[in-house]
Formats: C-alpha cells, structure tokens, sequence
C-alpha cells in the first residue's frame, strides 16, 4: 500500500501567487501522479477538502461527525475506494478536553487535531488504524504533550498502525523520541528505509524548492510493515509548486500474512 501525508498550506490570500486556488490542481495533479492508497492532509479548510473530495472521485473523504467551522485548518484522511473500507473513526482535540471543539492547552498557538480511520483492506481482509495529525508549530510543551496524547492513543489500540503528519519538529526532538519509543511500538518509515538526514531530507522549503527548517512530514509505522520505498516528493511544475512543504510517502508491505487485528 502506498501512504501519502501532505501539508497543503492554507488557504491564505497574503500568498500572492502561491494562494491556494492558483495551486489546488496542482495538489490533485500530485495526488492522480502517485496514486496514494491513504493521503493525509493537513491545513486544509473545509471549502479546500470539498474541493480535493470533488476533484478526487477515486477517493472518499473520512470527517467522521466533524463540526464545520470556517477558523479550523483540519488534519483529513481521504482513502482510495478501491482499497479499503472504513469500518469505524473519529476524531479528537489534542487538549486536556479533546471532545471540546477547538479545544487547545499548555502554550499551543492554535486548536491541534488528530483524525482516525479503522480500515479493512480489500484485497487482504486485514484491518488497520489509519490516522492523521498536525502538532503545534509554536509550542515547545504543547507538541510533546500533544505527541503524549498520540502515544497514548496508539497504545490503548491493539494492531497495527499507521500515524502521519506534520509534526513541526525534527527526527532528533523529544517528540519523535516519544513517538518511536518501543512501549509506543512505532517507527519512523523514513529510518526504517534506510534513509540519511540532511539538509536535503528537509521538508519545509515555503514554495522556494529549497528544502528549510527539518525534516518535520513523518508516516510513523507499527512492527507489523516492511518499508519498500520512501520518497518526498519534489515534483514541481514549471518552477511553481502545490505547497510550501513537500508531500512524502513510503511505500508499505505486510510483514506476514495479515489476518484482522483485535481490537481489544
């Protein structure tokens, strides 16, 4: 299975000529051009989802019982229709009152959000959690302790995971540290593949190109996943690109033979 998270920016109109409805095809040619079985989004607005589940009849768009607010940037699954079938979801604030609707604690700038799919693969009849999330770009505190919530979550449900996003630090943070950790049981698919770190791994590049900050896009995976390929994508077209971070993906294979996980 291919699995795909992309940061999409905002609907911003102070970006000029890199304001999202002169980038949107380009963000749906990226998708039609990898043909992700999972794409994680984050920072979209609800007006730019309904346009990518429109433009995107190949796929379903998971908002399971989400309250629409034109404030709120929300991580979103979109799924391939051919691939899986969601079996159950949800979503939650990364607060001390993840039910509260734009909930946000400790010094997090804004409300930060996790989505959920339980899944059953069509042509293995195994389930997996499939989930995507975007952790604070400002709150030092508020990362680790959205990052304590994520674990958490991950740890209270049994099978096999996979946990995409933007996490706004860097593969050597308390974060990542935190995620990774063995009692979690997830790992980073960039290091699993084998993959260096560098400057060139970084992900942030604000529609220049050239890649800025860390490598902070992750697709963090359970034991239960061998890791073929490993790619960021740095497609652009003619100088101009979809998004001021470049999407990644990694290319995933069942270990053994997958049966359905318990859930238990």
């Amino acid at each position: 299975m291919r699995v795909m998270t992309f940061n999409l920016r905002f609907e911003n109109d102070r970006d000029g000529q890199n304001s999202w409805i002169y980038r949107r095809d380009l963000v749906v040619a990226i998708v039609r051009r990898y043909r992700p079985d999972v794409l994680g989004t984050q920072e979209g607005r609800w007006t730019m989802l309904q346009y990518l589940a429109e433009a995107l009849q190949d796929y379903a768009i998971h908002a399971p019982h989400r309250v629409l607010d034109d404030t709120c940037q929300y991580p979103t699954l979109f799924l391939r229709k051919d691939w899986g079938t969601v079996v159950d979801g949800a979503e939650f604030w990364l607060s001390r009152t993840p039910q509260v609707h734009r909930s946000k604690d400790w010094d997090s700038a804004f409300p930060r959000m996790m989505s959920w799919a339980r899944v059953v693969e069509k042509s293995t009849g195994a389930d997996l959690w499939v989930s995507v999330t975007h952790l604070d770009h400002m709150g030092a505190e508020a990362r680790v302790e959205q990052a304590r919530i994520l674990a958490q979550w991950v740890q209270e449900h049994f099978g096999a995971h996979i946990v995409m996003g933007d996490f706004n630090d860097g593969p050597e943070s308390t974060v990542h540290r935190l995620l990774t950790h063995s009692v979690v049981g997830l790992q980073d698919s960039w290091r699993v593949a084998g993959r260096g770190e560098g400057d060139a791994e970084k992900t942030h590049h604000g529609f220049s190109g050239v890649p800025q900050k860390s490598r902070m896009d992750w697709i963090l995976i359970s034991r239960h996943f061998h890791v073929r390929e490993a790619h960021i994508v740095r497609d652009h077209f003619e100088g101009r690109y979809p998004s001021d971070h470049f999407p990644y993906y990694a290319d995933l294979q069942w270990i053994n033979s997958p049966s359905s996980t318990e859930t238990s």
